[in-house]
């Protein structure tokens, strides 16, 4: 399980971006201030910072500069509502690995982290899923069930992939609103199981089996 290190003091901000991330199955620690924040980065030993840059006590900045004085490879995502290309740039000359503007949708802040991770750890497999004869090809973004490829809607391959990533585990409703549509307020329960319905039409077209559902909570990927 790979490891990775939030460094965020906006708590509410924290406990989202931590909750997909342990849903998406990775440990996580979690600092609120930049002299917590480089403490667990030179202890811990995490696989990945993910790091505000207005932080309290030491700037993100900071704790990135003093990260690669101290010839730390550990890469390094920055998270921040600092849009500004002067802020980027100095970032990057600081040895920020990548770098996400506030507010980031779920779906694209876990795909950087994977893309990171899979960049820093080459030997690992790359983000492939298979249940019998369907394929799921995370990088490519294509599905497949045996030789014939299935065309899907963005959000309908995001909705697979979400289920994928679990492994055949439970994904409640809940979990899917927020994975896939953000928590977005206008969004119901009953919209997840209207584009479960329409996926399952295209995978699955015989009996539909592949998605299962589990009574009053949720789906999981057979």
């Amino acid at each position: 399980m790979r490891r990775v290190l939030l460094v965020e003091d906006n708590l509410d901000l924290a406990f989202g971006l931590r909750t997909s991330l342990e849903v998406d199955g990775y440990e996580v620690l979690h600092a609120e201030t930049g002299t917590a924040g480089l403490a667990l980065a030179r202890d811990a030993s995490p696989d990945l910072v993910v790091l505000d840059l207005m932080l309290p006590e030491m700037s993100g900045y900071e704790v990135l500069r003093r990260l690669r004085q101290a010839r730390a490879t550990t890469p390094v995502l920055i998270i921040t509502a600092k849009g500004e290309e002067a802020d980027k740039v100095q970032g990057f000359r600081l040895g920020a690995d990548d770098y996400v503007v506030k507010p980031v949708g779920v779906l694209e802040f876990l795909a950087r982290v994977e893309a990171l991770l899979r960049r820093a750890y080459p030997g690992e497999s790359a983000a492939v899923y298979r249940f019998g004869d369907l394929e799921i090809d995370g990088d490519r973004r294509t599905v497949a069930v045996g030789d014939t490829e299935v065309d899907l809607s963005p959000l309908e391959f995001d909705l697979l992939c979400t289920l994928a990533r679990r492994r055949g585990n439970l994904v409640t409703r809940a979990e899917l609103l927020k994975e896939v549509w953000g928590y977005r307020s206008d969004i119901e329960s009953r919209t997840v199981d209207t584009h479960i319905a329409k996926l399952r039409a295209k995978i699955d077209p015989a009996d539909r089996s592949r998605i299962v559902t589990v009574r009053k909570k949720g789906y999981r990927l057979r």
